[in-house]
């Protein structure tokens, strides 16, 4: 239906058109009348057509990017179990969220315990020899003893001494506090709790499966630091700079947009001749995950140039024009390029000093460029 309205109007226009008798003007060639259309008043406001004068806009020129969601290496977490062990229990599924210090799974194996009973054994022979050694220097002291006695204990004190301090910092790496641990209440069983506040990236393991320590159980993602990666091309490097505007969307919703700023760029190329600026997002979207493809605008100057309302432009034939008033209800069609876009406005790159100081056209004229061209073709 709304393609059909322009049509019915630029046959309405041009049967109008014919009847208008045009003031004696210079001769003009065949070209310049094809581009060219008289209406009267009247026929102007049926049609709806608007015009005003050409205007001046504060507009960035920008450079046209593409990139993903990334993540810096601090902020994602790879979860394993540094002795090995079964996973007895676990509730991850990718994507779930997780806050620090919630149990993520349940690990088992005969090495736990015997960790735990290293430890006390260690323990209960070091307060024999802490009392021994207290024995020895008090019989030393009275000369009773040997000193060879005397530092034979203490040697063996202070081994049996860095043998419990080894025992208790590979529990504290499994989760495991020694003070808490007593002879009656040892474990086959720890906790794997999360260190951070996020959501479940990977689950690499199922219940019951033996994990080596090197294994990766879980990938655990902390978004405080999500950020989008861009990739700028060689020959734009010298434009982008650090603290410059970005505006970003994605390829799932082109029509919602997000601002960011770089914050900082690497200036060695790959192999590819490009390199990567890092942007922050002012206002993060709800659903962003590492990965993501997103397209970007980097807005890498200011100046004031000439602008046109978007609904302004035509194209017809592979070019951009725009319509003019070059006399009273006589509109010329103008050739233009065009730069930046911002908020429904159109840099003119080239054309501007043609319509300066004239009103052009904007709204309704791709009627205007229906009625000329049916025109030309009778």
């Amino acid at each position: 239906m709304t393609t059909a309205i322009p049509r019915i109007l630029a046959l309405t226009l041009l049967a109008a058109c014919s009847g208008v008798q045009e003031q004696p003007s210079q001769p003009t060639t065949e070209k310049e009348e094809s581009n060219r259309i008289t209406l009267t008043r009247e026929q102007a406001a049926t049609a709806g057509i608007v015009t005003a004068p050409l205007e001046q806009k504060r507009m960035s020129a920008s450079v046209t990017v593409n990139g993903v969601v990334d993540v810096p290496p601090q902020n994602l977490i790879s979860v394993s179990f540094p002795m090995g062990g079964y996973l007895r229990h676990t509730r991850l599924l990718p994507g779930m969220p997780v806050r620090r210090g919630d149990v993520i799974a349940e690990m088992e194996d005969p090495s736990i315990v015997q960790l735990q009973q290293d430890y006390l054994v260690s323990s209960a022979r070091l307060e024999y020899l802490e009392r021994e050694l207290a024995r020895q220097k008090t019989l030393n002291a009275e000369k009773v003893s040997a000193d060879k006695a005397l530092e034979q204990v203490a040697s063996e004190h202070l081994s049996q001494q860095v043998m419990r301090n080894a025992y208790a910092e590979r529990l504290r790496m499994i989760g495991l506090q020694p003070e808490t641990l007593r002879p009656d209440a040892i474990t086959r069983m720890v906790r794997l709790r999360s260190p951070i506040n996020g959501f479940v990236s990977k689950v690499n393991v199922n219940t019951g499966k033996y994990v080596q320590p090197q294994d990766v159980l879980f990938e655990l993602i902390n978004p405080d630091d999500i950020h989008a990666a861009l990739s700028i091309f060689e020959k734009d490097l010298a434009r982008v700079a650090v603290g410059q505007k970005v505006i970003i969307s994605f390829v799932d919703e082109p029509e919602t947009q997000y601002e960011g700023e770089i914050i900082l760029l690497n200036h060695n190329v790959d192999e590819d001749r490009m390199a990567i600026a890092h942007c922050h997002f002012h206002s993060k979207p709800a659903k962003l995950l590492p990965g993501m493809f997103l397209n970007a605008r980097i807005h890498v100057k200011e100046s004031l140039v000439s602008v046109v309302p978007e609904q302004a432009l035509v194209r017809y034939g592979g070019k951009e024009y725009v319509f003019a008033e070059t006399a009273p209800s006589t509109y010329s069609m103008f050739p233009v390029r065009t730069g930046s876009k911002d908020d429904g406005w159109v840099e003119l790159t080239e054309g501007a000093l043609e319509v300066a100081g004239r009103k052009v056209v904007t709204v309704n004229a791709y009627s205007l460029l229906g009625a000329m061209k049916n025109k030309v073709d009778e």
